[in-house]
């Protein structure tokens, strides 16, 4: 359902010239980046799939890879996932790793593992939200041994 915008300043992929979203108000967050920083701020991690295909995405954004799907709806993720690589950078500060994690839906991010210097590849892993910089940011600890 849309509501007329007497006054459009830009005009999003797929809609028509005059129209927005009802679930568009002052307060909400704009953009696919805004949203899902909004859902950890509420203490939810929420990706996006296409209602049609079932397919999940990550990062956030407006469309579906390839092809072109516009019907992306906020779903909870699991927040299981598994380590598909992982790298350790050593600085003055300390040590950090940066990790891919594979998420049991499918899509793959870049992430930390807490509180270990480096786990083996395959290692499975649960999400957490925590604030890092002020902002909210998921990060994953190890929750098993590699299978």
């Amino acid at each position: 359902m849309t509501v007329r915008n007497e006054s459009p300043s830009r005009i999003e992929p797929g809609k028509r010239e005059g129209e927005t979203p009802l679930s568009t108000t002052a307060d909400a967050p704009s953009g696919p980046q805004a949203q899902f920083l909004a859902h950890l701020k509420d203490g939810r991690f929420m990706i996006q799939r296409s209602r049609s295909t079932g397919r999940y995405v990550f990062y956030p954004r407006i469309a579906i890879p390839g092809s072109g799907e516009t019907d992306l709806e906020w779903v909870a993720a699991s927040g299981l996932g598994t380590v598909h690589a992982i790298t350790v950078n050593r600085a003055r500060e300390g040590a950090y790793n940066i990790a891919l994690v594979d998420l049991d839906e499918g899509p793959r991010l870049m992430s930390r593992i807490e509180g270990v210097e480096t786990v083996p590849i395959g290692t499975r892993v649960q999400a957490r939200i925590v604030t890092l910089e002020g902002e909210p940011a998921i990060v994953f600890d190890p929750v098993g041994e590699k299978n």
